[in-house]
């Protein structure tokens, strides 16, 4: 198994369990979503608040940017269809000097956790 695969099969154990994602913010609130080579783009999640910040000490360009979280309910209702609808990819565990790993679309995501059991949360702000 390759690290990603093993990082994404971590995300989907790890982010029902712990029942948030987490993300990274810039200094004026905004989500980053990098691009890739072939032109599209992907926002990063991770299952564990200490493997985003892992990236944010370990690589360069995430030096500085802010952790934040959401709760998971949330995310897979509201947020990863919104994603969708932006046509970006969802970046699972990145990870390594140059946070990279698996690049999932939105609706295999969905198709992950399709069958965990509750309702979207009510609508609320990343943390």
């Amino acid at each position: 198994m390759t690290v990603s695969a093993a990082h994404s099969a971590a995300f989907r154990r790890e982010a029902p369990a712990a029942g948030r994602v987490w993300t990274v913010l810039e200094d004026d609130g905004s989500c980053i979503a990098p691009h890739k080579p072939d032109g599209s783009r992907a926002m990063p999640f991770w299952s564990l608040r200490s493997r985003a910040q892992h990236v944010v000490e370990q690589v360069a360009a995430y030096n500085g940017l802010e952790i934040v979280s959401m709760p998971f309910d949330q995310w897979l209702h509201e947020f990863v269809p919104w994603l969708a609808e932006q046509g970006v990819l969802i970046g699972v565990n990145w990870s390594g000097e140059r946070a990279t790993g698996y690049d999932v679309s939105p609706q295999d995501v969905l198709g992950w956790f399709a069958g965990l059991e509750g309702g979207s949360s009510p609508p609320a702000a990343i943390d």
